[in-house]
């Protein structure tokens, strides 16, 4: 079993990155498409934060944490 504080030191560069998506997705939808409203934009959050961890895993730098056994 993996402690809590090592389970965080090896997310928080993963959490670091994907909070960077987030904000440069949102910034180029509202470049292209204009303002956007509450929900489409936390659907595109949502988006990037569901498909992050099936990327980094087939990318192979997934954390250990999130390898599957």
């Amino acid at each position: 079993m993996t402690s809590t504080t090592e389970k965080i030191r090896q997310l928080a560069p993963h959490w670091g990155v994907m909070f960077v998506a987030m904000f440069v997705s949102l910034a180029i939808a509202e470049r292209f498409l204009g303002e956007l409203g509450i929900f489409p934009s936390m659907a595109l959050v949502i988006a990037i934060a569901v498909a992050y961890p099936p990327v980094v895993r087939a990318l192979g730098v997934a954390p250990p944490v999130w390898q599957r056994s």
